[in-house]
């Protein structure tokens, strides 16, 4: 099994990667706090295992080991945060950090249980699909509310890395499957303004928005 350090890695550049197919040594060392030099000495290591295509100064990507290996952390995280959720009963905002260290130590026996316990779950509690044992994730066809015109949405998934803004829309009852109504955005201000068909209405800063991802329920 690999150690946490490499998992970490992985799952940085699985993640920079999309949409374009390839991240940089700088990118990596932002995302994890890191120095660039840190970034290439780990990127020549993991270039030697065969995990990424790494050369000097170019962009980099994960080779189909190493991208099986980020799929495999992805799926225990997801898998536990959901487990955390329904079973334990932590409120959203408090499993991703609980699931960054479980993801490192759960054996894939216990992770097959609490798969099946949880009924083979598609989804995390943000939204986000879990890869299934294949290593297939499926694609969210989603969009930033921040992004959308005027009409009627559903939120699909919202952006796990901030407690606050989880705790936030916790609150406001803007959570996964909410529909809603947007009219009449106010970019220019910042503000969007959405009402719920029960008639009441919430206004979201636009960088709240962008974090928010929506699919509308028109055809």
């Amino acid at each position: 099994m690999a150690s946490s350090t490499v998992e970490n890695y992985l799952k940085a550049i699985l993640h920079l990667e999309e949409p374009s197919g390839s991240t940089t040594v700088g990118e990596i060392a932002k995302n994890l706090g890191v120095t660039p030099g840190t970034v290439t000495i780990m990127m020549k290591s993991l270039s030697e295992q065969g995990l990424v295509n790494y050369q000097p100064r170019k962009k980099l990507n994960l080779m189909p080991g190493g991208r099986k290996a980020a799929l495999r952390v992805v799926r225990r995280h997801r898998l536990i945060e959901l487990f955390l959720v329904q079973v334990l009963k932590l409120d959203w905002s408090e499993v991703h950090e609980e699931a960054e260290i479980l993801e490192h130590v759960i054996s894939d026996r216990l992770l097959d249980r609490i798969d099946k316990m949880l009924g083979e779950p598609t989804h995390d509690p943000h939204g986000d699909p879990i890869p299934d044992r294949d290593g297939n994730l499926a694609v969210v066809h989603a969009t930033p509310l921040a992004e959308v015109g005027d009409g009627d949405y559903r939120v699909v998934r919202v952006s796990d890395d901030n407690p606050d803004l989880l705790g936030w829309l916790n609150e406001n009852d803007l959570t996964i499957g909410e529909e809603f109504v947007l009219t009449h955005p106010n970019r220019a201000a910042g503000v969007l303004e959405i009402a719920r068909k029960s008639g009441s209405r919430i206004q979201l800063g636009v960088n709240v928005a962008e974090q928010v991802y929506v699919e509308s329920l028109k055809p």
